[in-house]
């Protein structure tokens, strides 16, 4: 078994403490709401939305994947971190076991926020996971990010 490890950082304007809301602690709701076809509903299996929580993710018609489950890590609502894993689902290879998250929300200095990931690969056997097979995942998490962040400017009220 192998472990890859993938990391990124963008930046928003929208500031940390209400970016993690709308992005980490309600997002089982915002999202449906506001890309339906990208996610049609989240579900909490096992657990109270806390770690050891499992919640199952069923994808919207506009995916080509039917659904994943979570099991989380960590919620540090302080430090604007969050940490789960992929442990199930179809999004998954027959060559990956796993993928664990870490997602850390950073308030800059402009007001807004750096947000931090890494993606973690855990590999069946000597398989290599490359950077161009996690490009097409990097660019919809990048996609669905922009629309939170379109949703909290139109929607400044939100989220306080």
């Amino acid at each position: 078994m192998g472990v890859y490890t993938y990391e990124n950082e963008f930046t928003s304007d929208i500031p940390a403490p209400k970016l993690f809301k709308a992005f980490v602690l309600d997002a089982d709701n915002l999202i449906p709401k506001i890309a339906p076809q990208a996610v049609k509903c989240a579900e909490i299996l096992e657990g109270d939305g806390g770690p050891g929580t499992i919640k199952k993710i069923t994808f919207g018609e506009g995916s080509h994947y039917g659904y994943v489950k979570h099991k989380i890590h960590s919620i540090d609502k302080e430090n604007h971190t969050y940490s789960y894993s992929l442990i199930e689902g179809d999004a998954l290879s027959d060559n990956i076991e796993k993928i664990d998250y870490e997602t850390k929300l950073v308030s800059a200095p402009h007001g807004g926020t750096v947000i931090k990931t890494t993606s973690k690969y855990h590999t069946k056997g000597d398989v290599e996971i490359k950077e161009e097979h996690v490009k097409a995942g990097k660019e919809k998490a990048s996609h669905l990010f922009k629309l939170i962040e379109g949703y909290l400017k139109d929607h400044p009220s939100e989220y306080n």
